[in-house]
């Protein structure tokens, strides 16, 4: 796997990336978190600020990514946002605090005409048995980042404050791009331009995705997890400082507790790839999250709240993994872009939603009622993936 050129060069500018993005997060947090005086409200927007765009720009930059050459495409978007983090932080030097957000936002808008490229490359030049190997990597490496990247962004705020660590992102960008310039040429192959052609590829991507039985109940899974997702996310905080009683410093514990158990689960699953369908990897990840999830909402002791967590980030690489090798098997080449353009939507866009909705659901209800109907949430889910099984015609993929 690791012989091709195009896994190496995409997974170390995923490692720069997911570098940036750390010393971003836990900074703005922990600033805002500090400025706001504990406001759930705009805690939850930090999330609302880099997810809200995924779900209006995703089907758009999927069809793109259809349309552009993804390594030109790859690498000016990294460009455009270390450029436009710059700005951002010139911003906040000067300015309000509330700039911290365009940090967020900027870089989630142009990471939705990039990513779906990078899904296309991959699917391009990575053999079909390979992609759940390649799939299982990925999430090893978000899996390793959550265990530094709490440390990391903690450290670097506390030490050299939210500036530096905006600074950092910025070029932590530039360095992807420079990475991804050492990827092979794009294929040349002629591309239409007009707006006409645009909307028609876009209307077809749609329908490709609504007429596929397969695709269509992912999408619908993808809904239940991403809003399941969404409600909990925010809350963490408020599980380390209100339901534990410890400080905030308690939440970095509780995130490597997770991104520890994620690391090791997907170097079992990178081990294992080829004994796991997907769909069974999938539902292994979302009935852990239904037991997990409702745990950690009613646990009042640290311990076990952190073992609830180590055991929910075990089983996590199993829905990550499975679902995007599930994507990637019953999608052809030709609508890898606007597939993860219509899929994305359905993750993030209701995950806004319930970041949105759990600042008020805590306010208003409890912080263990929103965990409890997270819970369920990802219990709906599975309805979703039993007809996948069904509907296996052997034991490669599932029927389209």
């Amino acid at each position: 796997m690791f012989h091709n050129k195009y896994v190496r060069l995409i997974l170390l500018s995923n490692i720069l990336l997911q570098l940036g993005i750390w010393a971003r997060n836990y900074a703005i947090l922990l600033y805002v978190s500090d400025i706001s005086n504990n406001n759930p409200y705009y805690v939850s927007l930090i999330s609302a600020a880099e997810y809200g765009p995924i779900f209006l720009f995703s089907i758009i930059g999927g069809t793109f990514a259809d349309r552009w050459k993804p390594k030109l495409t790859m690498v000016w978007c990294d460009i455009l946002s270390g450029v436009s983090i710059f700005g951002v932080l010139l911003a906040l030097l000067y300015g309000s605090w509330h700039t911290v957000f365009l940090a967020t936002l900027v870089s989630a808008v142009l990471s939705q005409f990039s990513q779906p490229s990078a899904m296309k490359l991959l699917k391009q030049h990575v053999k079909e048995d390979q992609l759940q190997q390649v799939m299982a990597m990925y999430q090893t490496i978000a899996s390793l980042f959550l265990i530094i990247g709490p440390m990391l962004g903690t450290f670097v705020y506390q030490k050299f404050g939210v500036e530096f660590s905006i600074g950092v992102m910025g070029v932590m960008f530039m360095a992807s791009a420079l990475v991804l310039l050492f990827l092979p040429a794009d294929e040349v192959k002629s591309v239409p331009v007009r707006r006409q052609a645009f909307t028609r590829e876009l209307g077809k991507g749609l329908r490709y995705v609504w007429t596929n039985p397969a695709l269509k109940r992912l999408a619908l899974l993808f809904g239940f997890v991403g809003l399941g997702a969404g409600l909990v996310q925010p809350m963490m905080i408020f599980i380390s400082t209100e339901q534990l009683g410890m400080g905030k410093d308690f939440l970095q514990w509780m995130t490597m507790a997770s991104g520890a158990a994620m690391l090791l689960g997907g170097g079992v699953i990178m081990k294992l790839s080829a004994k796991f369908k997907p769909q069974t990897l999938l539902f292994m990840g979302l009935i852990s999250s239904v037991v997990t999830t409702w745990g950690i909402g009613w646990s009042t002791i640290p311990a076990l709240t952190l073992v609830l967590q180590a055991v929910s980030g075990l089983f996590f690489p199993c829905i990550h993994i499975g679902i995007n090798t599930l994507i990637l098997r019953n999608t052809t080449q030709e609508f890898t872009g606007r597939v993860n353009g219509v899929m994305t939507p359905m993750l993030t866009g209701l995950m806004v939603v319930g970041m949105s909705a759990s600042g008020f659901m805590k306010a208003n209800l409890s912080l263990m009622i929103v965990y409890a109907v997270s819970s369920l949430l990802y219990a709906a889910g599975v309805v979703f993936l039993v007809p996948l099984f069904k509907r296996e015609k052997d034991n490669v993929t599932i029927a389209g």
